[in-house]
């Protein structure tokens, strides 16, 4: 909308306070985030200009910049130059979804990894193409089975880059990886992961494994490990049933005090 808000503001009953030991710009950007949680200012509304607000506020030009870059680093507000400062619009691009609940599953106590399967087989042209390697070239390629209070939970295949020198250990087994990925930890041998998370329905396999309907929904969720030298080490993906797995976000401004 683009409308320039000429209502007069209101900060706090005292408006900047002088007496306090919280700086006066940080005083300031506390008052506009206020005036936006609250609508007084709606998205495309522009600001009061640099001037109004150092007369309104009795503060230096100084202290209405560095208000105003604090506001936009946290992606409240947007300068263009030459027209003014408008408060922007919810745009879900922007929007991050966290993965707690995830996070959540491999952290439960109560979440149990039991071994369906290990074995070495010969890569197929899908696997090869997201490993990096010749397709035929051996691969590790586990099953598991995700249960909390003995209810199938996640349905997992990995395929590990064989390596003769290299055995497969512990950590690999129980799914400490990708535990580790979520904690911030990751292993002595993964420098890092990408994970992507996609809409699928459940086959005849993963139906009798996970107790559950074919054909009903699901999330897929794929992952790719790398070494320290940014080459991939394995990959696989997670089945997990639509009822299990719940992810939410905020879009817009978030008023104070409110926590995910």
């Amino acid at each position: 909308m683009n409308k320039e808000n000429n209502a007069p503001m209101q900060g706090n009953i005292n408006g900047i306070d002088r007496q306090s030991y919280e700086p006066a710009y940080i005083q300031l950007v506390n008052i506009l985030k206020q005036h936006v949680s609250s609508g007084i200012m709606r998205p495309g509304d522009r600001l009061p200009s640099e001037s109004q607000l150092c007369r309104q506020y009795q503060v230096s030009p100084m202290t209405v910049r560095r208000a105003i870059n604090i506001l936009s680093d946290q992606g409240i507000v947007d300068t263009v130059q030459g027209r003014g400062t408008f408060v922007k619009p919810i745009k879900l691009i922007a929007a991050t979804f966290h993965l707690n609940e995830l996070q959540g599953i491999f952290d439960d106590r109560q979440t149990n990894v039991k071994i369906l399967e290990v074995r070495i087989v010969s890569s197929d042209r899908r696997t090869a193409e997201k490993l990096g390697i010749a397709v035929r070239d051996r691969v590790i390629y586990i099953r598991r089975l995700l249960t909390r209070k003995k209810k199938p939970l996640l349905y997992h295949r990995e395929y590990l880059i064989y390596d003769p020198l290299r055995p497969v250990v512990e950590s690999e087994l129980e799914v400490t990886s990708l535990k580790g990925l979520f904690e911030g930890e990751g292993g002595s041998d993964f420098k890092r992961g990408d994970l992507s998370i996609e809409a699928t329905i459940i086959n005849e396999e993963e139906a009798k494994i996970l107790q559950t309907q074919i054909g009903s929904a699901a999330f897929c969720l794929e992952h790719i490990f790398y070494d320290f030298e940014d080459k991939p080490v394995s990959w696989g993906y997670f089945i997990c049933p639509g009822d299990q797995l719940r992810f939410a976000t905020t879009v817009g401004f978030r008023p104070e005090g409110v926590q995910d």
